[in-house]
């Protein structure tokens, strides 16, 4: 059976042809307006109309314009993208250089925080029973530790101590913001032991153990002292009572003060302050 060639293959044959009686070497996929003039002057005879050889010359002017300006556009557009692309990198690279200034500066500070926390400190009675200058006591063990540096406290008791509770209790206590509950007329805030044990999974990487949220919710009765009340929330009748570790405002937003950063408190307080005892460089009361 003969296979009928379709008409795009026709034309093709055509072109081909034509191309080839004529001895002419021309690329009719994209054949440019040279290549179109060399065929209209093998085709177009002396009787033609002038008229229409004028307006096939306009056209093909014309289309030689259209295509040096796609050109130009085309080359314009890449500079474009050059320019866009270069100030994209000189942004992220002054952003990198932001951030990395930026760290700098808090390093800076740190290190002149603790270099004037320390000076304060040589300042201070022999006896050490008094802070420097303007640094508050703390009330209770857990207000002592909150506002330690925090690599310091994770050192004295998961490292030396290996009292993970103890140090998971302080750092559940300083996220109270994000997982206690305050009173409506703002006085005090509250964690039940859902909230624990919501506070100890973002904590953990994963959900807790029963045990260790109740070794947790001690931990933080024992280090809170009087700052610490264990009650019971209530909202109906119907509703059964609820155990809540309830701290007042004040209490609460004074562990986030960060008050003894770069004052070495820690040596040899560590184990001391875990279930209630407090050195008197903080609280001022005795040993």
């Amino acid at each position: 059976m003969t296979t009928q060639p379709t008409a795009d293959q026709t034309d093709s044959l055509v072109d081909d042809h034509d191309a080839e009686h004529l001895d002419i070497d021309i690329d009719l996929d994209t054949p440019t307006t040279e290549d179109i003039r060399t065929l209209l002057d093998q085709y177009i005879s002396d009787d033609v109309d002038p008229l229409l050889e004028t307006l096939l010359d306009t056209l093909l002017d014309l289309t030689d314009h259209l295509q040096s300006k796609l050109e130009d556009l085309e080359t314009h557009i890449e500079r474009t993208h050059d320019v866009a692309t270069t100030a994209s990198a000189k942004t992220e690279q002054q952003a990198s250089h932001l951030e990395d200034l930026e760290a700098d500066q808090t390093k800076t500070h740190d290190i002149a925080t603790t270099a004037v926390a320390k000076a304060q400190q040589l300042e201070a009675d022999d006896d050490h029973d008094s802070l420097p200058a303007g640094v508050e006591p703390s009330s209770s063990p857990l207000d002592f530790f909150a506002n330690c540096r925090d690599a310091a406290i994770k050192n004295a008791f998961v490292a030396e101590a290996n009292r993970q509770n103890t140090y998971r209790a302080i750092r559940v206590a300083k996220r109270w913001p994000e997982f206690a509950t305050t009173r409506h007329d703002g006085s005090s805030v509250f964690l039940t032991r859902d909230d624990l044990t919501t506070a100890l999974t973002a904590e953990l990487g994963h959900k807790p153990h029963r045990q260790t949220v109740h070794r947790v919710w001690e931990t933080l009765l024992d280090l809170g002292g009087d700052d610490v009340t264990e009650s019971t929330r209530q909202v109906g009748r119907q509703q059964t009572p609820t155990e809540i570790l309830e701290l007042d405002i004040d209490t609460a937003e004074g562990l986030l003060d960060q008050r003894y950063v770069g004052l070495d408190l820690l040596d040899g307080t560590a184990l001391k302050a875990t279930t209630g005892g407090v050195t008197p460089v903080v609280t001022g009361g005795e040993a």
